[in-house]
């Protein structure tokens, strides 16, 4: 009988170890990769938040594998030249983007591109989120969102917001704000954030979705910031409602990032992605420094973070077309 369960056990053991080996791949890529630099591929200029984060996490990869990772900055179109390049390079685990909602969620909907946000990608993690925050300035006669939708339906077309450009992120939050509260709003697109805030705080534009710099200009008092477009109260400034819990149950908009491969890279690299983000972002001083630009740390699965992608691109659909917008 302890010779029969002994040849059971090392049958298991073998029927095992076979099953993971035509689950994750070559075993030679599981075992030594990775053997060279690793190129992180971000859609923003140097300096910019997605930057920030990729430069965070890189030196993290780096010191756990003992190879270099290069950032890539591949500026321009809003983030789509770098998923493209992404969705094109070889599926080795060497070419990595950086990602978020706007290139892999938003853009596919509003644009031609060359890529399919789903079959061209392997997720690894969502990395980090934050929330919107919806402000206005100080002349505008309303203190809560249940006074502002008032406002706005007492004037239609007469509020306005700002927005860092068609089919960003600011505008975006406002487009599904609008469409939740059935609200006639103008759009008034300017070429970045930075050129936006001037106009809300001298009071020629009504209202703006920023990020934590607004909620600063706020805390200063130069603005009012009215809630948070995330489905929880923001850690950030907890003191502020939800859209959700201001009477809009449901309402959500945040932007986030996430690391992900080419389609077809081997489930072995993936999984070893993956556990090293997730160790990663349980670094206490990588989560201060992620909060400290006003991001959530996530560190989802592959599985879960493909689902978000696969239930966002129906949403952001559904709002392009019921509000027109086109892009610039």
């Amino acid at each position: 009988m302890g010779s029969l369960q002994r040849n059971s056990s090392r049958l298991s053991a073998f029927l095992f170890g076979l099953s993971a080996l035509l689950i994750m791949g070559s075993p030679a890529a599981q075992m030594t990769y990775p053997e060279k630099p690793i190129r992180l591929v971000v859609g923003f200029p140097p300096g910019s938040q997605p930057d920030t984060v990729a430069r965070l996490l890189g030196p993290r990869f780096a010191e756990a594998w003992g190879k270099p990772v290069v950032i890539d900055n591949a500026a321009g179109a809003g983030g789509k030249i770098a998923a493209d390049r992404v969705a094109k390079a070889a599926p080795d685990g060497y070419t990595l983007g950086l990602l978020g909602e706007g290139q892999i969620a938003i853009s596919p909907n509003l644009n031609k591109v060359a890529f399919d946000p789903v079959k061209d990608f392997a997720p690894v993690s969502q990395i980090s989120m934050s929330s919107r925050i919806l402000v206005v300035h100080n002349a505008v006669l309303a203190n809560s969102v249940k006074e502002l939708v008032a406002l706005a339906r007492a004037q239609p077309g007469g509020l306005t917001f700002a927005s860092s450009g068609s089919g960003g992120a600011p505008h975006m939050a406002a487009e599904l704000f609008k469409s939740a509260a059935r609200l006639d709003i103008r759009h008034i697109p300017y070429k970045g954030v930075n050129l936006a805030i001037p106009d809300l705080l001298g009071e020629r534009v009504t209202m703006m979705f920023g990020l934590s710099s607004v909620l600063a200009l706020a805390r200063e008092g130069k603005l009012r910031a009215l809630a948070v477009t995330s489905l929880r109260r923001s850690s950030a400034a907890p003191e502020l409602p939800t859209i959700d819990e201001s009477g809009y149950p449901g309402f959500e908009f945040t932007s986030w990032s996430g690391l992900l491969a080419p389609a077809r890279t081997p489930v072995a690299i993936v999984r070893k992605l993956h556990l090293e983000t997730v160790k990663a972002l349980a670094l206490p001083d990588l989560r201060a420094k992620l909060a400290d630009l006003g991001l959530e740390t996530i560190g989802n699965s592959p599985d879960e973070f493909a689902a978000v992608i696969k239930s966002e691109i129906p949403k952001w659909a559904k709002v392009i077309k019921e509000s027109g917008i086109k892009s610039d």
